[in-house]
């Protein structure tokens, strides 16, 4: 019998990559855990890989090629699809944010980068980048905005943030940018897009002060929690882990105003932007 003929990359080489997998594997006769096994990963993580969901690292790959004596099928393929146009850090789970049914994110600081415009996405990163030529933060802008467009979809996936109000008070790019970043968002709020709470400073300690808080859940696979800090991300699939994740921010949403209360807020606080009334 042939071996598999390597993917490519522009027709949803993840998924293909993955439904590969899942044929090798049941063809010597493995489950999902014992493939899992001598790779030191769950059989659900496998599953994961299988479904697309999870990025397939080179490390991995050469292993499995051993252990299904695909000949460097997995090898050769990931290192076709290593390159990614996201940051190493965030790279996976921008993968797996594109085929999530729903999104669950706390923000403490910024708008959410699928919450965000144009003028509000430069701001931030020339922040993060004070010298970067102009080319490099457009290219970097462009890439965020097309994240963007997950929600074109009327209903999938859904999206319910969190702001924390500080992301309201912190003037990121000037008023005329926070105006626009903050009618957009209840603009989305109000077609009934997202579902957008704030937790204002009057809640006081709340569930999540360490930090920001992302969760993902997928039509056939396991949730997905993302921890992020400068520079860093990674993916937490261990069930304890996402289940804490998930009734932290559980405890945030009651914790938050209700949705007209914090579309009035948000809709309060771009008009005193506008106007060149704001005071932080």
């Amino acid at each position: 019998m042939p071996g598999p003929k390597d993917l490519d990359p522009s027709s949803s080489p993840r998924a293909l990559l993955g439904a590969e997998l899942r044929h090798a594997r049941e063809r010597k006769g493995l489950s999902q855990a014992e493939l899992g096994e001598p790779l030191f990963v769950s059989g659900s993580f496998i599953g994961q890989l299988e479904t697309g969901t999870r990025r397939l690292q080179l490390e991995l790959a050469v292993q499995i090629d051993e252990i299904l004596d695909t000949g460097g099928f997995f090898e050769r393929n990931c290192r076709a699809l290593a390159k990614s146009k996201y940051p190493d850090h965030f790279a996976e789970a921008a993968e797996a944010e594109a085929v999530a049914t729903s999104i669950r994110q706390y923000a403490q600081l910024l708008i959410p980068g699928l919450l965000q415009t144009r003028a509000y996405a430069e701001a931030v990163f020339r922040a993060y980048q004070p010298t970067a030529p102009d080319a490099v933060i457009e290219t970097l802008v462009v890439t965020r905005l097309e994240r963007t467009h997950l929600l074109d979809d009327p209903t999938t996936p859904l999206l319910w943030a969190v702001l924390d109000e500080a992301v309201l008070r912190r003037e990121v790019g000037g008023g005329a940018v926070m105006a626009e970043a903050l009618y957009h968002v209840a603009d989305l709020a109000r077609r009934h897009r997202i579902i957008m709470q704030v937790l204002s400073f009057g809640a006081g300690a709340h569930a999540a002060m360490h930090g920001t808080l992302k969760l993902m859940e997928f039509e056939d696979a396991p949730p997905l929690s993302f921890a992020e800090a400068p520079d860093m991300g990674k993916l937490l699939d261990d069930p304890a882990t996402v289940a804490r994740h998930h009734l932290m921010f559980s405890l945030l949403q009651a914790a938050a105003l209700s949705p007209p209360d914090s579309l009035a807020l948000i809709e309060s606080v771009a008009q005193d932007y506008e106007h060149g009334e704001h005071h932080p």
